[in-house]
């Protein structure tokens, strides 16, 4: 499961640099290529809320082979994709497998393992979704210098076939099947919720906050939110149970990983901007700065889940925190001759902090659900996380853009005959990209003093009793 993980996220984060290769491929501009990623966040986003309903109405077994055949077809159609609305088929069939294993794995884990030893298990998965996207450029970035686009997914296809064959043999099923209606109405509100909501998000950084591509689907998705809120708290059987949000650990560290998922986002979108736009380094030069702070990741995660079994998430996270802010710091004051060294260590030492914290902070506010509450917590984590990841990115990508601009005007009114218009072009996207770093600093502190509240909490069991007397009243029912 943890290798299908693995495949899924390493999916996502691919196409970032192949973007500029498709656009010439397909005769597309940047906008349209963009939907690559923007349709395979949209379908990942909207299918994550239902997977608390498919977790408790289909086996582990059923819906993790299923979830895999899917993402396979995917692969399939977008490595023979002839055209980009193909290629965008395949990528939203993709999504829509990869969006199930997700929360599907860290439901099994809080089902397998008991609360204190449950750091090290997700401390493997933290693994999975951190390690993945750090290495997709890399090997993307090689593909892309010495083949053609295709052989990305062509070379997902005998490691889907592996999982799908390991898991036929060996995976076994680990909850209760329990035969609940799926509430359609939740569903269609989840679905224009959600999707509305990180549509939106997902056009603010190219089209501008006040545009009305943006504040449509915004305002759509609020309202929706709202009335999908109030059909969960007063439904018997609510698609998602939002009575997890009573447990006061697992509401404050949603909170954090919110902040946690917005810094985690610098290095993956701005860094490379940086790296490829401002300094002319190729994809590949680009993906090979992240790889040494991915390897260092790869260890540390199992040795961060082990810690936190035994001390807790507080100091971890605090600890993590405060590495993050230093060596970002050292990203605020960027030039056009900043050497590869330099960033180097930067975000290699970037990384070291958020082994320390992602999977602890989430794995702290998810031990004090009851079990009964387990594919509804897992599905709420991965869902705000997901829209977490598109505020982030819009919001740093429009800092960046109206600092740019303004850096810009500030040049020209100075009047630096000496210096081109191409020069100040690109003095002041370095400077846009310094400031979006400020940024990332003050969400970083914000979640840094919410950490000082963490507490080591015990599973709570006050819901349990009450689950399994509505199981009995559903099945007696039907």
């Amino acid at each position: 499961m943890i290798l299908g993980a693995f495949l899924a996220t390493l999916n996502q984060t691919i196409m970032s640099v192949a973007t500029p290769e498709l656009m010439v491929d397909f005769d597309i501009s940047a906008t349209t290529a963009q939907w690559l990623t923007t349709g395979y966040m949209l379908v990942n986003g909207i299918l994550i809320p239902i997977t608390a309903y498919f977790m408790q109405r289909f086996t582990t077994r059923q819906l993790f082979q299923s979830s895999m055949f899917i993402f396979l077809a995917g692969t399939i159609v977008s490595a023979i994709g002839t055209n980009f609305p193909v290629l965008l088929t395949g990528r939203m069939i993709q999504a829509a497998g990869a969006g199930i294993i997700m929360p599907l794995l860290m439901n099994v884990i809080l089902t397998l393992f008991p609360p204190n030893k449950r750091g090290a298990a997700m401390g493997m998965v933290g693994f999975a979704i951190i390690f993945a996207p750090a290495i997709g450029p890399t090997i993307a970035g090689y593909i892309l210098e010495n083949y053609d686009w295709e052989l990305m997914f062509y070379g997902m296809v005998p490691l889907a076939v592996l999982v799908i064959i390991l898991g036929y043999i060996y995976l076994k099923n680990v909850s209760e099947q329990i035969k609940i209606k799926a509430d359609f109405l939740s569903v269609i509100l989840s679905t224009i919720a959600f999707g509305s909501l990180l549509y939106g998000f997902s056009e603010a950084g190219s089209e501008g906050w006040s545009s009305s591509e943006v504040l449509v689907p915004i305002a759509l998705g609020v309202i929706t939110l709202g009335l999908f809120t109030w059909r969960q708290l007063s439904s018997q059987n609510p698609l998602l149970d939002l009575r997890v949000f009573k447990y006061n650990m697992f509401s404050l560290t949603t909170i954090i990983n919110i902040a946690v998922t917005m810094v985690m986002y610098a290095d993956m979108m701005l860094l490379p901007l940086y790296l490829q736009s401002a300094r002319g380094y190729t994809a590949l030069e680009s993906g090979l700065l992240l790889l040494p702070g991915a390897l260092v990741m790869g260890f540390l995660m199992p040795i961060t889940g082990k810690l936190f079994d035994r001390f807790g998430a507080k100091w971890l996270s605090i600890i993590g925190l405060i590495i993050t802010i230093a060596t970002t710091i050292g990203f605020i004051d960027l030039t056009d001759s900043t050497s590869y060294t330099y960033l180097l260590l930067m975000s290699t030492g970037r990384r070291i902090g958020m082994a320390l914290m992602l999977m602890p902070i989430q794995t702290a506010g998810l031990n004090q659900l009851p079990s009964s509450l387990n594919a509804h917590g897992t599905a709420i984590s991965n869902t705000i996380r997901q829209v977490a990841g598109a505020v982030g990115t819009s919001l740093l990508v429009t800092v960046m853009t109206n600092r740019t601009e303004t850096h810009f005007k500030e040049m020209m009114s100075t009047g630096e005959n000496r210096v081109t218009p191409e020069n100040m072009i690109l003095e002041a996207t370095i400077q846009g990209i310094n400031d979006a770093y400020v940024v990332i600093i003050g969400i970083a502190v914000m979640g840094l003093l919410l950490s000082f509240f963490i507490k080591r909490v015990k599973q709570s069991h006050e819901e349990i009793s009450d689950a399994n007397l509505n199981k009995a009243t559903i099945q007696d029912a039907q």
